[in-house]
């Protein structure tokens, strides 16, 4: 009888799947990029490894990182300028995060000032004294708001500023409650895209701030826009840019950031369906060296398919 009890027991437990293990996967803010792609990979990380489970959570560049270097979440969405100044411990953050590894860079993000076309707005010394809808206070896009302001010599004192998700952000603009909104993400960024179908806009061309955003944070680099991006944009504009990338917790197991690393590299073609700027994104250019270190797996991974030495 207990032999028949034991042989029983087994077959039971042989018979019962394991379960799952789950992964918190921060993205972003509603109406921005980051979450359907936080949905896409979720599909290809659960394929690729059996029995995980991916939890999408809304999030922002900043706080992302905050979660993963706290244990609140194990994977996220960053944005390399300031995921740099948190392994620092520079401000906003108030200690080194060594918590915090470089999973993939994934393609350049673009600061967009994005003003109505009957606004008067021709330079930021315009902006003293209009409406100005941005990022919830803290977001990587707030934040660079907060520095292209302090370059120009304006602050939030000159001007009424409303701190928002994307979506709300496009129905002030819409209304005319704002005149300027800006934003940090990928182009074309599907807030501004839908904001021009009711209201002609336009973008502020940035160039002649970049030197002075370097020394604020030797990250921000120059990018363009092209023209065309969107309707009515018949020329180049050049903006401030930087890199979106993955982040996961150093404490993240080897074998399974190898596995995701793995997977976003050979399923470049549906991240690419998300975002164009990712149709060229390969193995090297995702090990790029931004300034965070590469967890132990996804550098494994690297240095096998050649990226790395």
């Amino acid at each position: 009888m207990k032999a028949a009890l034991f042989a029983a027991a087994c077959a039971l437990a042989l018979a019962t799947p394991a379960q799952a293990e789950e992964l918190r996967l921060m993205t972003g803010p509603q109406g921005g990029i980051w979450v359907p792609l936080g949905g896409s990979l979720k599909n290809m990380w659960e394929k690729a490894i059996p029995g995980l489970s991916i939890q999408t959570l809304p999030g922002a560049g900043i706080s992302n990182v905050r979660a993963v270097h706290e244990g609140k979440a194990d994977i996220g969405f960053g944005n390399s300028i300031s995921t740099v100044d948190a392994v620092a411990g520079r401000a906003p953050f108030k200690e080194p995060h060594k918590n915090v590894c470089n999973v993939a860079t994934l393609y350049p993000q673009y600061f967009q000032v994005v003003v109505l076309a009957n606004s008067g707005i021709n330079t930021l010394a315009d902006l003293k004294g209009k409406s100005l809808t941005t990022q919830v206070r803290g977001n990587t896009g707030e934040i660079i708001t907060q520095h292209l302001l302090q370059v120009a010599g304006l602050s939030y004192k000159d001007m009424k500023v409303s701190f928002s998700s994307y979506n709300d952000s496009v129905d002030q603009m819409r209304d005319g409650h704002a005149q300027v909104f800006t934003l940090g993400t990928a182009v074309p960024a599907n807030a501004v895209m839908d904001l021009a179908t009711s209201r002609d806009v336009k973008l502020l061309d940035l160039a002649a701030h970049h030197e002075a955003m370097r020394k604020i944070n030797p990250g921000y680099t120059l990018v363009t826009i092209k023209g065309g991006t969107y309707t009515k944009q018949d020329k180049d504009v050049k903006v401030i840019g930087y890199a979106t990338h993955i982040v996961a917790s150093c404490k993240l197991a080897d074998d399974k950031v190898h596995a995701m690393t793995k997977a976003m590299a050979t399923n470049i073609k549906d991240l690419a369906a998300i975002n164009k700027g990712m149709s060229d994104l390969t193995p090297a250019a995702m090990a790029e060296d931004i300034g965070v270190p590469l967890h132990p797996g996804a550098a494994k991974f690297y240095k096998e398919s050649g990226a790395l030495k």
